[in-house]
């Protein structure tokens, strides 16, 4: 199975719960996945991380399984979450003006699918 990015940029849960779920099947299939969360998506940082949110527990799995690859610097201290993605220990991407860049995924032989 080849390397997949996840990348979300979608801040809807609805679509969010598609990348977490697709990220643990690649891993359990014996493939390697990475999610990286861009753009209105990353206003979904802050909220994940309360224990109350339906995605919560999901979202600690992957995050656990060491699927989540980091988090937008500039779309996260736009969307006002950056310091929640910093208290998450997240990474904080920005390798391409601020923005997680595909091109080293690539070069890494990663598939890149978008959200």
């Amino acid at each position: 199975m080849p390397s997949i990015a996840l990348f979300v940029f979608n801040g809807d849960p609805m679509c969010f719960i598609h990348v977490l779920l697709n990220a643990l099947d690649i891993q359990a299939r014996g493939g390697r996945a990475g999610i990286v969360v861009e753009g209105s998506a990353t206003a979904l940082i802050e909220p994940l991380a309360a224990g109350d949110h339906p995605l919560h527990p999901l979202w600690e799995k992957v995050k656990s399984a060491g699927l989540v690859e980091g988090v937008c610097r500039a779309c996260s201290k736009k969307m006002g979450t950056l310091q929640a993605a910093e208290a998450q220990g997240l990474a904080l991407l920005d390798d391409m003006n601020g923005h997680p860049g595909m091109a080293r995924y690539r070069e890494a032989g990663y598939e890149i699918i978008t959200f």
